[in-house]
């Protein structure tokens, strides 16, 4: 496995936020906003009948906005980047056959498999620049993929194309506490590596595959910032 890089970035100090509100009050994701605005209308509603249905719905309606908190990211520059499609923890890599739904070569890539839990940031974000050439979805059940492997899960397939021709597939799975996988994605649209095209909700998992001949540049355990911290680079020619 090769030697972890330092990512570097040409950030200008001044347009970094670093003000209260990035902390405490980061952006939403758009699908948060009526799940919040839903809970701030049953607590008052609760709250007029009793004083503790406040008490406990203060704090539960906290979660919920941290929970859909979209903040900012900070893509590095460079060519041929894949960058994390979430924040999480590294929990697997080995080599695995992609997903034959997604019409490629079935031979063993290296899979790279970032674990969500619910205190993770559960946007999603494309991991590379290109289009997207093929969705599957696979309805299925709820089970644990912290650490094992399960064909059971509900699961979105996504292969993604480069300018170059570099194909990228990667997959959203649905976990134990996960009841809704959101991806707006079509055939054709085009992304930014760090983009944002969709998330989970609670504790999931997302599968990157990298193209035969690339190494990951991670390794167990390794904490991810989707958006940000650099998987492989693609050798594009």
């Amino acid at each position: 496995m090769k030697k972890i890089l330092r990512r570097k970035r040409k950030t200008n100090p001044e347009d970094v936020d670093l003000s209260w509100q990035r902390y405490l009050l980061p952006p939403v994701h758009p699908e948060g906003v009526k799940i919040i605005g839903v809970a701030v209308a049953i607590i008052l509603i609760l709250g007029i009948l009793s004083r503790f249905f406040l008490i406990i719905g203060l704090p539960a309606l906290a979660f919920v906005y941290y929970f859909f908190r979209n903040p900012t990211r900070i893509p590095p520059e460079g060519e041929g980047l894949v960058l994390a499609p979430a924040d999480g923890i590294v929990s697997n890599i080995k080599a695995v056959v992609p997903p034959r739904a997604l019409g490629m070569p079935e031979e063993p890539l290296t899979r790279v498999s970032i674990f969500m839990s619910v205190f993770n940031v559960h946007v999603n974000r494309a991991p590379v620049t290109g289009t997207v050439t093929k969705l599957y979805y696979r309805p299925g059940k709820f089970v644990s993929v912290a650490d094992k492997d399960s064909e059971d899960n509900e699961r979105q397939e996504i292969l993604m194309t480069t300018k170059k021709g570099t194909q990228i597939a990667f997959t959203q799975i649905a976990g134990l506490v996960a009841r809704r996988i959101y991806c707006p994605l079509h055939v054709g649209q085009q992304l930014k590596a760090g983009e944002v095209f969709g998330m989970i909700r609670f504790g999931s998992r997302l599968d990157v595959f990298l193209p035969k001949g690339v190494e990951p540049e991670v390794k167990l355990g390794q904490t991810m910032v989707a958006g940000e911290t650099v998987l492989a680079h693609l050798k594009e020619k």
